[in-house]
């Protein structure tokens, strides 16, 4: 095969990414609290699991 290099043009340039939009300060809050909550929970879920499964063995056991 026949591989002309002199008739080469580089490939166009990729279009530019839009901006993104920004939040709102009412967005950022609720996020803010969104985040919050799954930290806490984070925590808290695991010993309330606990707590269930021990019952649940102490009541079927």
């Amino acid at each position: 095969m026949f591989l002309d290099l002199k008739n080469y043009t580089p490939p166009p340039e990729p279009p530019a990414e839009p901006e993104r939009p920004t939040l709102t300060p009412r967005q950022q809050k609720a996020l803010a609290w969104i985040v919050a909550l799954n930290i806490v929970l984070l925590f808290v879920a695991p010993i309330g699991g606990a707590t269930v499964i021990s019952g649940l063995i102490e009541l079927f056991g």
